[in-house]
């Protein structure tokens, strides 16, 4: 059985999905050049075989079968894919937004959904632009664009998102938008290939002439495309208040589920998904657009950032979490017409470098979308033996004191953190700090430990566990006994605590404040 075949029997089991006789799939229809990040979603800042999430069936015949069957979409069975999609965000690195398709690459494009393969992905996220494709009637060349991209994504075991209208503020125009919609989509309204359609990519619902739109809008595109799941997504910016503006301004014109695209604080993850479940019900929600950029973070903080939201998604019940995107910009890669071009971090979001060596983001998503566990001690630089510029530690009060990653003491392995010669300020002691992938709620017991070094030591050197609420408020910590003054060996540090109520988030600090001497941190623990 091919690969496809396997993809296709794995959901056919697992949806209990009709047999149908064959009826040829329609051919896949033009392409559209994938939508820019908005800066609003980003604060201003193969293994071998894939788990199958297209509604597809193929099964083996046998010799007195006739011709192969394939299951007929339902929307049914289209939607239970989007809700666990492993889903990847694409743009090639050499090519963003509508350059994608203004200078379309076959062989590129190959060469990436590969890559994304290789990562687990099953599912490909691409935008489509009007102004690229041609409006309001696709031209034919981009069509073909759009129909090779899927067959490529197909060949590479990926079913396609399609997003529609972005860089669009041409609201006047229901009519026109609809027709253009349909010619996009209608070719494959029954191809398995296609799982759903966005049909505006970070949509404002303050805007009132943009919610007559797409009143008008969606009832054509739902009669051309009956059974293609239909979505709007809302940014980082407009949040939990967008979805919940949706929800009630299309109540009688209903979409099938919502994309939150999350660029908040990954700490409060869980707290910030629950909201936005909360405000899109009774609406299911995925996560199609969520990262850090590198340009504003560290690739460890980046590879931390993902870990936290892809388990406070597991906690939630949210089964699709799509990272933006999969490679980093060159230089030049962002069409200078748009304002992207002209943002810094908008360029280093990518799960691998602009010349296609993977950061360590990149071993995060592959371990969640194989199925395998992803904890604190392998994303979290415990030991402080990261490279430089990949440990997701960040300095806190570093004016009083910055710790700097040392080799002239370590208890494991070869490096450690140190302090000397700190002062303090009114607000705390200086220190590092991380936060750990597993999401917190009120009333769990935490454990955390450190194991420290001191020499000719004054002040107050401890490890501290800081709690903060959904709004980053601080409720308060538990620290541990402090370092002994003088000079001593390595000692055992320890916090065992409990979440108190209202509770999303804790952050675990190494200070040393007030030292004229040094003090070094190594091998840390947090559970």
């Amino acid at each position: 059985m091919t690969r496809h075949g396997r993809r296709a029997a794995v959901l056919a089991s697992s949806l209990l999905l009709s047999v149908f006789a064959q009826t040829g799939v329609a051919s896949a229809a033009a392409k559209r050049p994938a939508p820019a990040p908005a800066a609003t979603k980003k604060p201003a800042a193969k293994p071998p075989a894939k788990p199958a999430t297209k509604p597809v069936v193929k099964p083996t015949p046998s010799k007195a079968a006739g011709p192969v069957k394939e299951a007929a979409p339902t929307l049914a069975n289209r939607l239970a894919a989007v809700r666990t999609a492993k889903t990847i965000n694409y743009y090639p690195s050499n090519a963003g937004w509508s350059a994608m398709w203004t200078h379309f690459d076959a062989v590129k494009i190959e060469a990436d959904l590969t890559k994304a393969a290789a990562l687990g992905a099953d599912t490909v996220r691409v935008i489509v632009f009007p102004t690229a494709f041609g409006y309001p009637t696709p031209k034919a060349d981009y069509a073909t664009k759009l129909s090779k991209f899927v067959s490529i994504a197909d060949g590479e075991g990926l079913s396609v998102k399609l997003t529609l209208f972005d860089w669009w503020a041409g609201y006047s125009d229901a009519a026109g938008s609809a027709a253009w919609a349909k010619a996009v989509l209608a070719p494959y309204a029954n191809d398995p290939r296609v799982l759903s359609a966005e049909l505006q990519n970070e949509f404002d619902p303050t805007d009132a002439d943009a919610v007559a739109w797409i009143r008008k809008l969606i009832p054509g595109v739902r009669a051309a495309v009956p059974t293609m799941p239909l979505t709007l997504s809302v940014s980082g910016t407009t949040g939990q208040a967008g979805l919940t503006r949706i929800r009630t301004a299309l109540a009688g014109t209903p979409l099938d589920y919502l994309d939150f695209h999350f660029y908040g604080n990954s700490e409060r993850a869980l707290a910030e998904i629950r909201k936005a479940q909360a405000a899109a019900a009774p609406y299911p929600i995925v996560i199609g657009e969520t990262g850090l950029s590198t340009a504003t973070g560290s690739e460890g903080e980046q590879a931390a950032y993902l870990a936290r939201v892809f388990e406070a998604a597991k906690v939630a019940g949210i089964g699709s979490v799509a990272p933006w995107t999969l490679s980093d910009f060159s230089t030049g890669a962002i069409p200078a017409n748009s304002a992207v071009s002209k943002i810094p971090a908008q360029y280093k979001f990518g799960l691998y470098r602009a010349d296609g060596s993977a950061k360590p983001a990149a071993a995060v998503v592959k371990t969640y979308w194989t199925g395998q566990a992803i904890t604190s001690a392998s994303v979290l630089d415990l030991g402080f033996e990261a490279a430089a510029g990949n440990s997701p530690w960040r300095p806190y009060l570093a004016e009083d004191g910055a710790a700097v990653r040392a080799r002239d003491a370590a208890r494991t392995g070869t490096w450690s953190v140190k302090f000397s010669g700190t002062n303090r300020s009114d607000t705390g002691l200086p220190s590092v700090r991380t936060a750990p992938v597993t999401p917190v709620q009120p009333g769990q017991k935490w454990h955390a430990e450190a194991w420290a070094k001191g020499q000719n030591v004054t002040g107050t050197s401890e490890i501290a566990l800081s709690w903060f609420d959904a709004g980053d408020k601080w409720l308060g910590q538990a620290s541990s006994k402090p370092v002994p003054a003088g000079t001593s060996g390595w000692t055992r540090l320890t916090v065992d605590t409990t979440a108190p109520a209202g509770a999303a988030s804790v952050q675990l600090h190494l200070k040393s404040g007030d030292n004229k001497g040094a003090v070094w941190f190594d091998d840390v623990t947090l559970s």
